[in-house]
């Protein structure tokens, strides 16, 4: 790939981890389980993504797009 390509994915993935600090996402995990009996709950987990990964990864795409263009 281009290293044009790379900076411009690394701010846009710096970007969105700056403005999402993390997600959560659904399991379904089984309760009770009585022979013909199953019961299931639903949990969440949440996933935290570290503001500064985010800052650093637009920093390093910026400094990169610079370097590209400047060759």
């Amino acid at each position: 790939m281009k290293p044009s390509i790379i900076a411009i994915l690394l701010i846009v993935i710096g970007a969105a981890m700056l403005a999402y600090e993390g997600f959560t996402y659904t399991t379904r995990e089984k309760a009770i389980d009585l022979g013909p009996i199953q019961v299931t709950a639903e949990k969440q987990h949440y996933v935290y993504l570290p503001p500064v990964l985010g800052g650093v990864l637009l920093i390093g795409g910026v400094l990169m797009l610079l370097r590209s263009k400047g060759n």
